[in-house]
Formats: C-alpha cells, sequence, structure tokens
C-alpha cells in the first residue's frame, strides 16, 4: 500500500529535476490532486509557475495540455468547435485542449470574460457542451492557471464566479539566495536541460482518493471549519460603530475546500486524521481568493491574508 510521505516524496523527487526550491507549493499541489481540485497561482514573471506545472503533469504520467490565454482567444479554441465535412455535408466535434488530464491555463486573466466563462463548465461539471452536446471530461481533469499580479493592461480580471472554483490561490514567491545559485549552477549550460520521466499514473491517483477519503475528521474538526468560514462572513456584516473589511465572506464552496484540502494534507503528511492544526495551515489557501476587499480595507494596505490570520487567531480551537 503506497504512503502518502512515499507517494508524495517520488513526485517531489522528479519534479525536483526540474524545479529547485517551492516545496509549500508543490505540497498544495498534490493536495489539490488528491482533493480533486484545480489551483491558481499567483506570481511574478519567471518564478517557474508554468514549468512547475508542466513538470507535475509529466511527473504524473497524465495527459497534458497548455493553453496560452490572449486577449484574442475564442471559446471554441479552448473547448473545441464542430468542423463541417465536405464530403458527407456533415458536421462532427473537434475536441479542443480542454480534453486532457491536466490543462495549464497559462496567464488567465488575459483572455476576455468569453473565453475565461468557457472554463466554468468544465472546472464545476467536468464536462463541456460542444454543437448541442455534452462531452464528458477525461478523469482525472485539473485545470491550473498561472497569473501576474503586476501587470494590469490588457488583462481581464477573474470574475468571483471563477474564482471560487479554484480550490487554491497558491501566492510564488521568489527564491532563496541559495535556491537561486544552486539554479545557475544546474542549469547554466544552454545545453542542459533537464529529462523527467513519469512515476505515477492517473489510474494511482484515482485509487490513493479512496484512501484520502478514509482519513478521520471529527465532528469538533468540522466545526471548527464551520466557524472559520462563517467568521469571514462576519466581518462582511454592516454593523454600528464597527468598520466593515470585506464586502462578502467566503461560500459554501469554502466549507467544502477546506474539508477536503485538510484530508488530503493529513493523508499527504502521513496522518489518518486531521488536527486543527492541519486546517490552519491551509486555511489561507483556500480562503484568500473567496473573500472581497472593502475600499476601506484596501486603502489602509489590509490584505485578505492579514484577515484570515485574524480570523484563525480569534475563533476559538477544539480540543482534539
Amino acid at each position: 500500500m503506497i504512503t502518502g510521505p512515499t507517494w508524495s516524496q517520488k513526485l517531489r523527487d522528479e519534479i525536483g529535476k526540474a524545479v529547485i526550491g517551492q516545496d509549500a507549493v508543490i505540497e498544495r499541489l498534490l493536495v489539490a490532486l488528491l482533493a480533486n481540485g484545480h489551483v491558481l497561482l499567483e506570481g511574478m514573471p519567471g518564478l517557474a509557475k508554468t514549468l512547475l506545472i508542466k513538470s507535475l503533469g509529466t511527473a504524473l504520467g497524465v495527459q497534458f495540455e497548455r493553453i496560452q490565454f490572449t486577449p484574442d482567444l475564442l471559446p471554441s479554441d479552448v473547448v473545441g468547435t464542430m468542423v463541417f465535412s465536405p464530403k458527407d455535408g456533415a458536421f462532427t466535434p473537434h475536441r479542443g485542449p480542454i480534453f486532457a488530464n491536466l490543462v495549464l491555463a497559462d496567464e488567465i486573466n488575459r483572455a476576455p470574460a468569453k473565453v475565461q466563462s468557457a472554463l466554468l463548465e468544465a472546472m464545476q461539471e467536468r464536462q463541456v457542451t460542444i454543437g448541442g452536446h455534452t462531452h464528458l471530461l477525461p478523469k482525472p481533469f485539473f485545470v491550473m492557471a498561472t497569473q501576474n499580479p503586476v501587470e494590469q493592461e490588457g488583462t481581464y480580471p477573474l470574475p468571483e464566479a471563477q474564482t471560487d472554483r479554484f480550490l487554491f490561490k497558491l501566492l510564488v514567491d521568489y527564491p532563496t539566495a541559495t535556491e537561486e545559485s544552486l539554479m545557475m549552477q544546474r542549469w547554466g549550460q544552454v545545453t542542459r536541460q533537464p529529462a523527467l520521466e513519469a512515476v505515477a499514473n492517473g489510474a494511482e491517483l484515482l485509487e490513493l482518493r479512496g484512501e484520502v477519503d478514509k482519513v478521520h475528521l471529527s465532528p469538533a474538526v468540522q466545526a471548527y471549519i464551520l466557524a472559520l468560514v462563517r467568521a469571514t462572513r462576519a466581518l462582511a456584516e454592516p454593523a454600528a460603530g464597527k468598520k466593515r473589511y470585506l464586502t462578502f465572506g467566503a461560500s459554501p464552496r469554502a466549507s467544502l475546500a477546506l474539508y477536503q484540502a485538510a484530508k488530503a494534507l493529513a493523508w499527504l503528511r502521513g496522518l489518518d486524521y486531521v488536527t486543527p492544526t492541519l486546517v490552519q495551515d491551509i486555511a489561507p489557501d483556500v480562503l484568500r481568493h473567496r473573500v472581497g476587499l472593502t475600499y476601506e480595507s484596501e486603502a489602509e494596505e489590509i490584505t485578505s491574508d492579514q484577515l484570515i490570520a485574524q480570523v484563525i487567531k480569534q475563533t476559538p480551537v477544539p480540543e482534539v
């Protein structure tokens, strides 16, 4: 039987051939795979976001497709379209790149809303509609998207309905000086490029999700998850003499995401039960994109992560 730490380590070792550092981000990506969730990665250019996701697809041994989002992209470029055949005068469906196990939506905020919305049905229902007919997507199916936080010209911010469908929003930071020095030593020569191999497969991943389902989550921890999510909604409620920090709190989808992600994280770390510490560890990644800051919060340079940290600090922790 494969254990969480063993499965995690073999994928980390293979991804490490191409990506140095980013251990926390890689762990979250593996959690998302186990929890059947999509991921949004945000970071400055050149931080290996695209390389990381591509390396994950190779190491996982699944079909990988990359879609470069641009302002002139059309929904049919993502999901596919009906193609006319002159021989028999019939229309046949031509499947787009969305029909893959792992889809990289690169710079997703560069495409207009009609293209972004083409992903909605695929991400939530695991199916797309082409020419009035519904086509199921392969299993497993994940969308991992990237976006640049600094460039605003020619971009289309993701609406709340779209971001809420991502299990995590991960912030990719710069590598340490030691990691960056190691990068130069390892790949300073142009001819030296990393070659990765598949060390897992999609069928194995689907089987491991059954092991994640066996992880115990007590009623006390479930109540703790609910309290955290509902506390974000309390910050969005107007009250006399009290400053309003959020325009809206996290949706019920956040409760489900935190529940599933905490169990996946516990299994990945070799535990058979979920602790409040694990919930606190993963809560910012689940909640930061599911709350809306007020103008006052933005003017005071208060971030969603700071408000989530405040919620975690003020919510009573159950004894497990």
